[in-house]
């Protein structure tokens, strides 16, 4: 599997995954982190960068080979990458240098339990990485069924292509239908009230803020590229992260997508819990982060 001109990593777009990056640790879930990444580049036909942050030993390199043949993943499209150094930066720069489009993570779902790539070092690549990032909350060895797809439709424009970074996915896996949410900003209406307003002036104020809402929702439904496969727009009230982790665990999502957080953070950030720190913290489902890369 060759290496990519890095000038090729400028520019490109969301999806499609080419190439999937999988940072491994030689636990005992393993097998099954191997196993899910395995399925998923099959299904979106993509070369698979195996990265081991750590000392490489003879049993080590003994132990992948047996599970790359047993789970017959094609050597020819598969490379394995041993690097010592501190992992979130190790990771990362090795996801650049061969331009890897979506980095693979194994995840459990409480905070307290994650350990070496997950917790604090998976919150550290979600906001540095200049490339899509999936967590997999509990990657199994048996085929799972990922068919519930949930998009947090944030106002921002990267949403655009998160959206249809979805909808890219939902064809791979051949899932009709996407849902995607928009968080209300309540404390907004708060805000535009005077002290004196009447009670059917402030009902007023909150159908209007309702209506604006659900027509940005579905302006951004109408500018995807769905071809056939149905969108579902919910607009949610509630504190945003935490009402849309709430929301999908109700629904049962199979997959929450997101947009990757902005880069610089502001005083306001800083201060306050960020809305993703509320998802990473108590992780619904599996949750992809999607990075948009500057066009």
């Amino acid at each position: 599997m060759e290496q990519f001109d890095l000038s090729k990593l400028k520019g490109r777009p969301a999806f499609p995954f080419e190439t999937i990056a999988v940072a491994i640790s030689f636990s005992p879930r393993l097998e099954a982190l191997l196993s899910e990444s395995k399925r998923i580049s099959d299904k979106l036909q993509a070369n698979l960068l195996l990265i081991h942050v750590g000392e490489k030993t003879p049993e080590k390199e003994t132990r992948l080979d047996k599970l790359i043949s047993k789970l017959g993943i094609d050597e020819n499209k598969c490379r394995i990458n041993w690097m010592d150094g501190e992992p979130v930066d190790t990771i990362l720069k090795l996801c650049k240098l061969n331009v890897v489009d979506l980095l693979i993570l194994g995840a459990l779902s409480k905070e307290k339990l994650l350990k070496f790539y997950l917790g604090s070092i998976a919150r550290k690549i979600s906001r540095k990485a200049k490339c899509s990032v999936l967590l997999l909350t509990n990657p199994t060895e048996e085929a799972s069924r990922i068919k519930r797809f949930m998009v947090c439709a944030e106002e921002n424009p990267k949403t655009i292509h998160t959206v249809n970074t979805a909808l890219y996915l939902a064809k791979k896996f051949n899932v009709g239908e996407i849902s995607i949410v928009k968080e209300a900003h309540v404390p907004g209406l708060a805000m535009t009230m005077a002290e004196d307003s009447t009670a059917p002036e402030a009902n007023r104020m909150r159908r209007n803020l309702a209506e604006a809402d659900e027509q940005e929702l579905h302006s951004v439904a109408e500018k995807c590229d769905k071809d056939g496969i149905t969108i579902i727009e919910k607009v949610i009230k509630g504190k945003p992260g935490y009402t849309v982790s709430k929301y999908a665990r109700e629904k049962k999502a199979d997959l929450l997508i997101l947009n990757s957080p902005d880069t610089q953070l502001g005083l306001f950030d800083r201060i306050f819990t960020h809305d993703m720190e509320y998802i990473l913290a108590d992780l619904p489902c599996n949750l992809l982060i999607v990075h948009s890369r500057p066009h």
